[in-house]
């Protein structure tokens, strides 16, 4: 009888932060650990049943797709224990120079015949400051946004002067993805050549500029669950337009290759918890995704992701464009590509090369 009383308890709990979000108010610093504390697999379920009615509240059935190209490639000097692509670790990544202008151009051609609302451009260095590199990467943005193939949008290190962000806006950039990664308390055990507030200020030089936010983090590196909920309450308190959600897939070379993967349905938690935390924000799920949620890929939609990375990631490779595609078509979502005066979605069944990345 306790243990029923105990369910019964957390159903109603669950149930009503679920109504308050939906009502337009939000959770505690308490009620966020509690949500990240559920261990049990029926509160899980029932957490996924409420993340799912708040995506639909706040974003509907529609779901945006974004892709990445990795415009420079390796050798980074930051020692994220994570990447693959620093030149401190002894993975085996790709190196390449800045991509030309025709290389960008293709990439955008493709992300916009797959339905792709948005490309990122990413380079592997340590910030971006006046000179030569923020002169190409500003003419890229602009062609990019003269063409209206896709959004243009931005990964590029750390930002060291409003003047920067402000070139990065004139140059067409709409949004700009720099990660906090992880919690405040924890960021030192990921990275010790920068700190957690070069991230912050970066972040308030692109507000500043009137650049929208796209800041998440990677889950799974040895965090505790206090220290995800932290992190998803310092990115509702920065105004994080977009949440990207990066799940750890070790890769051999890097300090963290020997960490266990989080199992699925923790992966699903923690993103339903963002989606509570988080209500209005683009929750996007990125790298790690094919490879640590295998067949229940499908299920990151219940749990609130109300948007998608497709095509390969920056070292890894992602499952193909249309097989993500034809998930969405079982799942009754529509994409960009599926609507009305947007570009033609790719049919499930046609040979589409993924989004070029470095894989």
């Amino acid at each position: 009888m306790s243990v029923t009383l105990i369910d019964a308890a957390a159903h109603r709990r669950i149930a009503e932060l679920g109504q308050r979000v939906l009502a337009g108010g939000g959770v505690t610093r308490a009620e966020g650990e509690w949500l990240f504390a559920l261990a049990r697999p029926e509160d899980r379920l029932d957490l996924l049943v409420w993340a799912n009615r708040i995506r639909e509240h706040f974003h509907g059935r529609r779901v945006r797709l974004c892709s990445i190209v990795n415009v420079k490639a390796g050798g980074c000097p930051e020692d994220c224990r994570f990447c693959a692509q620093s030149a401190v670790h002894a993975a085996d990544s790709p190196r390449h120079a800045l991509l030309e202008a025709d290389e960008v151009r293709e990439a955008a051609r493709e992300a916009q015949a797959q339905g792709v609302a948005a490309l990122g451009l990413v380079a592997a260095w340590r910030d971006l400051r006046e000179g030569p590199a923020l002169d190409q990467m500003c003419a890229r943005l602009t062609e990019l946004k003269q063409s209206g193939q896709v959004r243009p949008d931005a990964s590029l290190g750390m930002i060291r002067s409003q003047k920067v962000a402000d070139r990065l806006k004139a140059a067409g950039c709409e949004c700009y993805n720099h990660n906090l990664e992880t919690s405040r308390r924890f960021f030192s055990q990921v990275c010790t050549t920068h700190t957690y507030e070069d991230r912050v200020r970066t972040l308030h030089y692109l507000k500043q500029a009137g650049i929208r936010i796209c800041s998440g983090g990677i889950l799974g590196m040895g965090e505790t669950r206090e220290d995800r909920c932290d992190l998803a309450f310092a990115l509702r308190e920065l105004g994080a337009h977009t949440v990207p959600l990066n799940f750890l897939n070790p890769i051999a070379g890097t300090p963290f290759a020997r960490l266990t993967p989080l199992a699925p349905m923790e992966i699903l938690q923690i993103i339903a918890c963002f989606r509570f935390i988080l209500p209005q924000s683009e929750i996007t799920i990125a790298g790690g995704r094919a490879v640590n949620l295998r067949d229940l890929q499908s299920w990151i939609f219940m749990a609130g992701a109300s948007a998608l990375m497709v095509g390969n990631y920056l070292t890894t490779a992602n499952q193909p464009v249309a097989k993500d595609l034809q998930m969405l078509k079982d799942l009754g979502l529509s994409w960009r590509g599926d609507e009305p005066g947007g570009p033609r979605a790719v049919p499930a069944s046609a040979a589409a090369p993924p989004v070029p990345a470095a894989a």
